[in-house]
């Protein structure tokens, strides 16, 4: 397997093997170079083709865009920090996470929360969504969803089980190719326009990686997922923690950000993982890049990486605040968002 690349230069999006989903089985298949193309603004501002498939293409497909809006968020120090306007006319990191997989060709969005932020969060973003024509559905991460057998260890539980959860929550919402993000993470535009085409292309399992030194905090030390990857295909994801500016670390790694590209196929082994998180005892969390990794030492399955040169933001902590919105400011008047949309 040879590692997708990217020429800018010369327009070419060339593959060796990608993974086919074709009539329920998994093939591989030899593609040659795409000849359609879209362009996009990078961050920068410059042009970049991402060649594939067209605008129109594109349309035949259905995307979901998945969002985990229902941690707890105990570092932020009080409220819902998913919920946080991000820029003078009210919008939030969602808005322009919603406005960027709209871009790239998605047309639903399912937002996995809380049923005690259902008012609060309708009332912030649901709303104005369905106002826009966007298709939307909430589905509900509780602490009592799990597997029958488990019920009595949700008693004295006070939170839900994790990410690998979250994303379970959702299952009868996704009937769709889908792409799960954090609700408070500002991801930029390549991201969703990679995983898109990935996905749209026959493309099975993925992830977005994003380069170490453009996700940090200048508030705190973070915790990253690095990346071991091997021709462009995940290896392993090693949790390092305590990570700060002047972490003696390799700055360029590529980590993730939980920003991954799935197929509904995929519930299937989620849910099954979940029963074995608690046939191990169901201590901690069940955690979706824990999980993925557990099917990439069993080989069952595998996972694309694509690599993101976009600054990751978020709201780890409340002093994160000022400069999230300070550089989304800026992206607007470097006119890759409009001020209202």
């Amino acid at each position: 397997q040879k590692n997708q690349t990217i020429n800018t230069n010369q327009s070419l999006y060339q593959t060796n093997h990608i993974k086919m989903w074709e009539k329920g089985e998994i093939r591989r298949e030899k593609s040659g170079v795409w000849e359609k193309r879209r362009t996009v603004m990078s961050r920068n501002r410059r042009k970049v083709e991402w060649p594939g498939m067209g605008r129109e293409d594109m349309k035949e497909m259905d995307l979901t865009l998945l969002i985990m809006a229902a941690g707890i968020g105990s570092r932020f120090g009080g409220g819902i920090k998913q919920l946080e306007p991000v820029d003078a006319r009210g919008h939030i990191i969602m808005d322009y996470s919603i406005y960027d997989a709209m871009e790239a060709g998605f047309n639903k969005v399912v937002f996995v929360i809380r049923k005690d932020l259902l008012a609060d969060f309708d009332a912030v973003i649901g709303q104005r969504m369905k106002n826009k024509g966007i298709q939307i559905e909430y589905a509900f991460q509780e602490i009592d969803d799990v597997p029958e057998k488990y019920k009595e260890k949700t008693i004295n539980r006070t939170k839900p089980w994790g990410t690998g959860q979250a994303i379970l929550a959702a299952r009868k919402a996704i009937n769709s190719p889908f792409v799960v993000i954090n609700a408070d993470d500002y991801y930029g535009k390549e991201g969703f326009v990679k995983l898109a085409e990935y996905l749209k292309n026959g493309g099975d399992c993925c992830m977005a990686g994003f380069v170490l030194k453009n996700t940090l905090s200048d508030n705190g030390t973070v915790t990253r997922g690095i990346c071991v990857e091997e021709d462009g295909w995940l290896k392993e994801v090693v949790e390092t923690k305590g990570i700060s500016k002047d972490t003696e670390l390799d700055m360029e790694s590529l980590v993730s950000m939980n920003m991954w590209g799935l197929r509904p196929e995929f519930m299937d082994l989620l849910e099954k993982g979940f029963v074995e998180f608690f046939e191990n005892g169901g201590q901690g969390e069940f955690l979706i890049p824990t999980y993925i990794g557990e099917l990439l030492e069993k080989k069952a399955i595998d996972v694309k990486v694509l690599k993101s040169n976009d600054t990751w933001y978020g709201m780890t902590y409340k002093e994160d605040g000022p400069a999230v919105r300070e550089n989304i400011e800026r992206l607007v008047k470097e006119g890759l968002y409009p001020e209202e949309f």
